[in-house]
């Protein structure tokens, strides 16, 4: 959306410069004016700069955004597979018989 603001303002300023080089105006030297101008191009050459600059480092956020979901997509499926384990794991009863133990270590493996 800002590059296409700038693109607009860029033309507004190119007819602007048109306009000045035909007409001129009775409220400022054609001198004024041209200096005016030079300094809404550098201005507008500086924003399409830091427009540039900041949807390169969007692009590397949402690269690290993506990164980090896919890792914790894996880290949320070992955990509930430890989870799962770990309830396994738990005896049966409140005593745990050797027999019981064995059960388990057979089921688990």
């Amino acid at each position: 959306e800002l590059e296409n603001q700038l693109t607009t303002k860029s033309k507004t300023l190119d007819e602007l410069k048109q306009s000045l080089a035909s007409n001129g105006s009775a409220e400022q030297t054609p001198e004024a004016q041209s200096l005016r101008i030079a300094e809404l191009c550098e201005m507008k050459d500086s924003i399409v700069n830091q427009v540039a600059q900041l949807k390169a480092s969007m692009q590397s956020i949402l690269e690290q955004w993506r990164t980090y979901d896919e890792i914790y997509a894996e880290v949320s499926l070992m955990t509930t597979r430890y989870l799962y384990c770990i309830d396994q794991c738990k005896p049966s009863g409140e005593e745990a018989s050797l027999e019981a133990l064995k059960k388990q270590v057979k089921t688990l493996q």
